[in-house]
């Protein structure tokens, strides 16, 4: 599912959050509780392209599959992508899944040639970037 949004550029883990967040608190309240899987499509100058919700789960799960993640990207030719999912928890900190799914996106992008530039992972206040933190 495509989500809309004014085109807006991406330059920080921050900013790429309060995207998120915005369209988390946009939907009714019991799929806020879920945990949603985000892609957001970038131009060449980091300019949105497009927002899909690759996958809406449960309360502590979703499923990112490299085939549905980069379904869009294909598509739509962009040149570098960015993954964003939420913690129901609050709690932002990755788990081993989320370093798994990472790792396997991130060599996924490189086959493609899609650069990944961050997996983002947004809790009640705070947000988790791997790129931040070293690891994509």
């Amino acid at each position: 599912m495509y989500i809309k949004c004014d085109p807006v550029k991406v330059h920080s883990p921050e900013n790429v959050a309060d995207v998120f967040r915005s369209i988390l608190k946009s939907e009714c309240e019991v799929d806020q509780e879920k945990e949603h899987f985000w892609v957001m499509g970038l131009n060449t100058k980091n300019k949105v392209l497009y927002i899909e919700l690759v996958s809406l789960g449960t309360i502590n799960e979703s499923i990112a599959h490299p085939r549905e993640v980069f379904r869009s990207a294909i598509m739509k030719g962009v040149t570098s992508i960015l993954f964003c999912h939420n913690h129901p928890s609050g709690e932002p900190e990755p788990s081993e899944g989320d370093i798994t799914t990472t790792e396997r996106l991130k060599k996924g992008g490189e086959l493609l040639g899609i650069k990944v530039l961050d997996h983002i992972i947004i809790g009640d206040k705070d947000l988790y970037s791997f790129k931040t933190e070293g690891l994509i």
